[in-house]
């Protein structure tokens, strides 16, 4: 298929043949370390970049005897929600090459739902994961913060983003987080959380029981092409013995805000490395160190990621850090606390994946701040460390796909395995 990933470089997997992936393809997204193999983040900065050892994911992955056949194509540094922003130029959406596949692991997501691998890596810091599986029509799971290491993930926002399993349906991708879930002794924010796993086996589809919340904040000027497939889907899930409520969640107003501050923030500072000295391409040295900074950052970077780092470091600076930066964690908190106070009446929350239908190629480019407002689902989960699993609903051909958002609980993946498995077709 013309361009659906952009690029992918070959890898052969010396893993273990006896493991639960044997026989399994896998994709990974171009911002975890492949021992070996270029890891580019999608950008000239890091185009010749090859690390010299592998994510523990990619480990565990390898040791269950799947082969990773490559690398996919992503928004730069992962900002974007279209991949677009690729150094490497656009991946097309599989179902329609005028379209989007989203963003930021739209290579991965492409990559399933093209066929090219049976399972892919995406992360996700603000849906990256998930917004490109409801554009693609594949299942994508962000995990709860912690639950899957970040040793080898190259970092844009240390405390929001997740590595994640992307599949075609949810008891594959469960299968694949069974592989990479667990506690590892090189990453301090992975949590131990003693016997878990054994994710698959709760893709039963049973939910006789379980109380789905709404949040009103989440289906408020919802585009009807998104809107009615996502309404079908909770009467599927209450012809199963599920009660659906509404519920309204204030913070969820002010999260896109706080989300795009915090995110900028830590990029700012993660990206600061990357100066021609320490990692990235050198402009040359004419004898004025900051002039050759500058100018090796003005060549690697890509405009978006420019932006960020731009509105980053202003609000970190003097005189406006407590303004926008304190007051943006104050409402991550507030997300956090809201959530957890809903968890005590409902066992999953539910929503569209996005709010809209996939961008057509170049319509995010045009208005970058529609393309922030597009997060508005998805970027509240990362806020509160939480997880959540897109699984595509039924959608119109001539429109694009759909997705349907389950979040639940910290650690509580298998209700939203169950709770996905129950609307799968």
């Amino acid at each position: 298929m013309k361009n659906i990933n952009s690029f992918i470089t070959r890898i052969d997997s010396k893993g273990s043949k006896k493991g639960p992936l044997r026989g399994c393809t896998v994709a990974i997204k171009d911002n975890i370390s492949t021992k070996g193999i270029r890891t580019t983040c999608g950008s000239a900065m890091l185009k010749d970049y090859i690390p010299p050892y592998d994510a523990t994911v990619v480990e565990k992955i390898k040791a269950a005897g799947a082969t990773i056949v490559g690398k996919t194509n992503m928004d730069e540094f992962g900002m974007g929600t279209t991949t677009e922003t690729s150094y490497f130029g656009p991946t097309l959406n599989p179902h329609n090459e005028d379209l989007v596949a989203g963003g930021s692991s739209g290579g991965s997501a492409a990559a399933v739902a093209s066929g090219e691998a049976m399972f892919s890596l995406g992360t996700d810091t603000g849906g990256s994961i998930r917004c490109p599986a409801a554009f693609c029509g594949v299942v994508g799971i962000k995990p709860t913060y912690g639950l899957v290491s970040r040793y080898g993930l190259i970092a844009y926002a240390n405390s929001l983003e997740q590595i994640g399993p992307i599949a075609r349906t949810v008891e594959d991708a469960a299968k694949l987080l069974d592989v990479i879930a667990g506690v590892d002794v090189k990453d301090s924010t992975s949590l131990d959380i003693g016997k878990g796993g054994k994710y698959a086996k709760y893709a039963s589809g049973e939910v006789d029981g379980m109380t789905v919340g709404v949040p009103v904040e989440l289906i408020k000027g919802m585009d009807k092409n998104v809107l009615e497939p996502f309404e079908s889907s909770m009467e599927q899930m209450k012809e199963k013995g599920c009660t659906i409520k509404e519920i309204t969640l204030p913070s969820l107003e002010k999260a896109v805000a706080a989300y795009y501050i915090i995110a900028m923030s830590e990029a700012s500072s993660n990206l600061a490395r990357y100066d021609g000295v320490r990692y990235g391409v050198a402009s040359g040295f004419g004898g004025d160190w900051n002039q050759m900074f500058s100018a090796s950052r003005e060549i690697g970077f890509g405009k978006e990621v420019k932006r960020r780092i731009l509105l980053g470091t202003y609000a970190l600076s003097a005189g406006y850090q407590d303004r926008y930066y304190a007051k943006a964690q104050r409402v991550k908190a507030w997300v956090r606390k809201e959530f957890e106070n809903a968890f005590k009446e409902i066992e999953v929350v539910a929503s569209p994946t996005m709010p809209v239908l996939p961008f057509k190629l170049g319509e995010g480019e045009k208005d970058p701040l529609k393309m922030y407002l597009s997060d508005s689902n998805t970027v509240p989960v990362n806020l509160a460390g939480l997880p959540a699993i897109s699984i595509p609903a039924e959608w119109d051909k001539d429109s694009g796909p759909v997705g349907v958002q389950f979040v639940g609980a910290r650690f509580q993946e298998k209700k939203l395995i169950r709770a996905a498995s129950s609307i799968e077709r």
